[in-house]
């Protein structure tokens, strides 16, 4: 079984225009650690996941899942006839 850690910082951080490096600086971690993050090579402790939630203004079942999230427009073919 897959203890995988799945996360939406990235595009949390696109869509509010943060850097690797305003986003590391805010939580006191190496800028490298937030890519390692966004790529799934790292799962944050729930302190930094907490923290990560909080700085987004979010619920951290919002940025963190232990499923993948949805691809963004993947709700299935809705088409216009």
């Amino acid at each position: 079984m897959s203890e995988s850690v799945y996360n939406r910082i990235a595009m949390l951080r696109a869509e509010r225009g943060v850097s690797r490096r305003q986003l590391s600086e805010a939580l006191g971690i190496h800028y490298q650690t937030v890519g390692y993050l966004e790529r799934g090579e790292y799962s944050p402790s729930l302190y930094l996941a907490l923290r990560i939630a909080q700085y987004f203004e979010v619920p951290v079942e919002v940025v963190f899942s232990t499923d993948p999230f949805p691809r963004l427009g993947s709700r299935g073919s809705e088409r216009s006839a």
